[in-house]
């Protein structure tokens, strides 16, 4: 507590630095709240603080009821007593209303103090996690229950936009499933319901009936036909005898966990097959409509939100519990022309959930967050639902050519959404209409900030925050913490906190110390080695014996994988469902594999870029 009651001071004062005030009696203030509230008044209290304020910045003034619990400089209005002296750069101090020219400074440093440890890596009080619980068996009720109203009038609308605007890339789908392009699977790094782990998931035993109908068993699973004989190790389940998904929690803020479905090894898998070439397809150059949703790249939300804040003409939008949220019946009428593929999403879908407090249920939701395919099938549905939203409010059916003319003013990235502002309520009923919930505290439209794929825009200016990820570390054996704490003070540097980054500095140097001697030099963001960033070059130790080029010594990530070998078909199958052209990393990749058991760091010579 003490070390982040510290490190906030810092931030503070180098926010007050370059606003020109004071917040000795704000950090006062926040201490002491600190004192009798605990750790929850800088990890949940100061962000509401300022999801307040940003609402009072989209809606130009700070309304009677808001900030509560944090005291009005006077009775009738105006602003908050904290942080007073960034805020009277941005209201007007007696009646609370937006400045003609608030300053983006202020604006900035208001967020960057308020939302510095809003994702702080902690675990919840139990209360809250069975709340998340709670919340994702509530919300898969609430989608069978929209399921029983929404029309068929509805349906059959969303059905003829999805075949107007995935036509091709879903035939070409299509085309894979019946054989005429390969469909490469794949096995992740992360845990499983049957807990399969690393080399192991290439043994899989398990192997649904309805999965093996759509995708064989003896054609993915296996090297080729010659091990035709590992058939009779496996399982193949039935419908009913299906394993679930594992719905866990894990640390994301203190304020709530995030809840994953875990799914079954064989499901992820082949998940991963459908996922690689579908998503492919959508962000091919030969796909007209390549430009309305994003996979891996989120700059064009970044410079659209940049535009919004500027012109006020694009709003970005975001939904709560989106991914929980999307029917397994819209996925079916979005792929309603597509035999092959229908079949194929519901094949890799798990149809239950074994849910801590519940026992196992069945799913109304096509998927959890935890399944390959959620991401990219929830951003097409999404987009569906919005091209309808715009189709309604100009009151005529949108074809190809005028789905183009939204190129640069409607976008998907997950469930940050842009569409233009003249459409909002349009699209928000037409979302609300499919049982999506719009999250109104994080979505913007009438005043000049914006935000979406984490960067967040204040009239044309980045008023972006740096957030504390974990808990400082206390020594060298904290190596999660130390890592983290790099990141931080290298984003505090490249925003130009620099006061607030010596401090940091300071840190670093007295943890990063060994047998008398501080290592940590300055290097380039490209180094392996932990160390500061800076404009000005780095750190040279000496020259490499063989090769002449820089050495610097300092701290370097070193993990431990999990010694699990595999050999035999296993193996085999392993090499040939690499992907590119490039070696496997890790020479003994069949020896040890997964995710890593321990994190740590080692002193080492290493390249400074």
């Amino acid at each position: 507590m003490k070390s982040l009651m510290l490190l906030l001071q810092w931030v503070a004062s180098d926010e007050a630095a370059w606003c020109r005030t004071s917040t000795v009696r704000d950090l006062k203030t926040i201490a002491d709240r600190v004192e009798h509230e605990g750790l929850s008044f800088l990890t949940i209290a100061l962000p509401a603080f300022c999801k307040e304020f940003e609402r009072a910045l989209d809606e130009g003034q700070i309304a009677p009821d808001a900030f509560a619990g944090f005291g009005r400089c006077n009775k009738r209005g105006g602003i908050p007593n904290l942080f007073g002296g960034f805020l009277e750069q941005v209201f007007d101090s007696k009646t609370g209303e937006l400045l003609d020219e608030p300053s983006t400074d202020a604006i900035r440093a208001v967020r960057q103090v308020t939302l510095l440890f809003s994702k702080v890596e902690l675990e919840c009080a139990e209360k809250r996690v069975t709340a998340a619980f709670d919340s994702y068996v509530e919300t898969d009720l609430e989608v069978r229950a929209s399921d029983q109203r929404i029309s068929e009038e509805k349906l059959l609308s969303f059905q003829i936009m999805a075949d107007v605007v995935w036509g091709k890339p879903l035939r070409k789908l299509e085309r894979a499933l019946a054989g005429d392009f390969p469909l490469i699977p794949k096995h992740g790094p992360g845990a499983t319901a049957d807990r399969l782990v690393g080399n192991d998931k290439y043994s899989v035993r398990e192997w649904p009936e309805r999965l093996d109908e759509v995708f064989p068993f003896l054609d993915y699973a296996l090297p080729n036909h010659h091990f035709w004989n590992e058939v009779d190790r496996v399982d193949f389940l039935s419908p009913g005898a299906e394993r679930p998904v594992r719905v866990i929690s894990v640390p994301k803020t203190m304020k709530t966990p995030r809840i994953i479905a875990v799914e079954p090894t064989a499901m992820q898998y082949m998940q991963q097959a459908i996922k690689q070439f579908l998503v492919s397809q959508l962000e091919s150059d030969d796909f007209r409509f390549n430009w309305l949703v994003g996979f891996e790249d989120q700059s064009p939300n970044r410079d659209m939100a940049l535009e919004g804040s500027l012109s006020g003409e694009l709003a970005t939008l975001d939904l709560s519990e989106a991914s929980d949220r999307v029917s397994n019946r819209h996925v079916q009428v979005l792929t309603a022309n597509n035999a092959r593929v229908a079949a194929a999403f519901d094949a890799t879908r798990s149809r239950k959930a074994d849910v801590p407090g519940y026992g196992v249920i069945s799913l109304a939701k096509y998927a959890s967050m935890g399944s390959a395919l959620t991401f990219p099938i929830e951003a097409m549905v999404f987009a569906t639902v919005i091209l309808l939203g715009i189709q309604k409010a100009q009151g005529s059916s949108l074809t190809p050519k005028r789905i183009d003319s939204l190129k640069g003013r409607v976008r998907v990235y997950g469930d940050d959404i842009i569409v233009p502002v003249e459409y909002v309520q349009d699209v928000m009923s037409e979302l609300q209409s499919f049982g999506y919930v719009v999250n109104l505290s994080k979505s913007f439209w009438t005043g000049k900030f914006r935000e979406s794929c984490g960067k967040e825009y204040y009239d044309g200016a980045d008023v972006s925050v740096v957030k504390c990820r974990r808990v400082l570390p206390n020594n060298i054996q904290d190596a999660r913490e130390i890592v983290s704490l790099v990141s931080f003070r290298n984003q505090l540097y490249s925003s130009g906190r620099w006061m607030a980054m010596e401090q940091v500095d300071t840190m670093l140097q007295d943890i990063l110390r060994l047998k008398g001697r501080s290592h940590y030099p300055v290097v380039a963001p490209t180094s392996p080695v932990l160390g500061s960033h800076s404009y000005v070059g780095y750190t040279t130790d000496r020259m490499h014996g063989d090769y002449q080029s820089p050495l610097v010594r300092g701290f370097v990530v070193s993990t431990k994988l999990r010694q699990i070998a595999t050999d035999g078909y296993a193996a085999l199958q392993k090499v040939f469902l690499k992907r590119g052209e490039e070696p496997f990393a890790d020479v003994r990749h069949l020896e040890r594999s997964g995710r890593p058991l321990v994190v740590d760091i080692k002193l080492r010579m290493a390249s400074p870029f």
